[in-house]
């Protein structure tokens, strides 16, 4: 079990999505993007119990209209062994959020082979996948928006202004660093581009943490309030940071944006970064090596 929220199954998908786009009214753009089997999660029926039909997905009792913390299920991209938690960033998010939020789950890194067919018929088995009970959400950002809106403590979203300013200064980052790692060869005429898109981005953050009035590490306002975008960037520049040293021959120094590094260091450090990156570097530089 961990610390982190549930999704919910069996009520047609397009009501889970419409619940989703009603709580994006804080989102972003930014937020783009031991192994267990479904029979585990299996239990006889009774008044407090779930039982999931593999083909019909949950039942339980009806229950009031908050959702309330138990019955999360969170689904992710496996390790190279097909068992253990692979490297995905946007799993790594909502686990962030969930361990923020001291909400308990179960995590099960999913092959296309131990999917649950009702992930896999109603979703496209798409993964980031959250089951709280009778709903599930495929959508990171979605997920994120879903678990603040229903369980405040603490609350991860800062409206306004603050919030677009911190959203515009890494708008674009994880697109540009994926587009570098994935290209080879490394040195080429193209990735040379691609990496001066990639460092157009890190001066961009840079800019924005240099800003004179902030007083705290993170991304929105003043930087004292640690937010969803700070879960969401995260496990990306963690990606990046190793990606750079062990797949693209250390073609940029981290080091020389100060500012990026000082919050690298500073996000890497929070406990629920530091109890959801079980993967580690090797799991990360297998995951993008594969697709170099």
């Amino acid at each position: 079990r961990y610390n982190t929220p549930t999704m919910k199954l069996g009520t047609p998908h397009y009501i889970g999505t419409l619940l989703g786009l009603a709580l994006r009214t804080q989102s972003t753009s930014a937020f783009s993007g031991p192994a267990f089997t479904a029979s585990s999660r299996m239990a006889s029926s009774s008044s407090s119990s779930l039982n999931l039909r593999r083909n019909a997905g949950l039942e339980r009792q009806e229950e009031g209209a908050t959702p309330l913390p138990g019955g999360m299920t969170l689904y992710v991209k496996p390790g190279e062994d097909g068992k253990s938690v692979g490297d995905c960033p946007f799993a790594h998010f909502v686990r962030m959020v969930l361990t923020e939020k001291g909400l308990e789950y179960d995590l099960v890194p999913s092959t296309p082979a131990n999917k649950p067919n009702w992930l896999l018929d109603d979703y496209g088995g798409k993964i980031p996948a959250l089951r709280h009970r009778k709903e599930c959400y495929v959508d990171s950002e979605v997920i994120a928006q879903y678990l603040d809106f229903f369980f405040k403590e603490p609350e991860l979203s800062v409206g306004g202004k603050d919030t677009e300013k911190a959203t515009i200064a890494v708008d674009g980052f994880f697109p540009a660093m994926a587009k570098f790692t994935k290209h080879s060869p490394n040195g080429d005429e193209e990735d040379k581009a691609k990496q001066t898109a990639l460092e157009e981005k890190l001066q961009t953050l840079e800019d924005h943490l240099s800003n004179d009035a902030r007083t705290g590490p993170y991304l929105v306002g003043d930087g004292e309030q640690f937010t969803l975008l700070d879960c969401s960037m995260a496990p990306k520049l963690y990606a990046m940071d190793i990606c750079l040293k062990e797949i693209k021959d250390s073609a940029i120094d981290v080091a020389k944006y100060e500012k990026v590094r000082k919050y690298m260091d500073d996000v890497f450090a929070r406990p629920s970064f530091q109890s959801t990156v079980e993967y580690g570097p090797e799991t990360v530089v297998w995951g993008w090596k594969s697709i170099h």
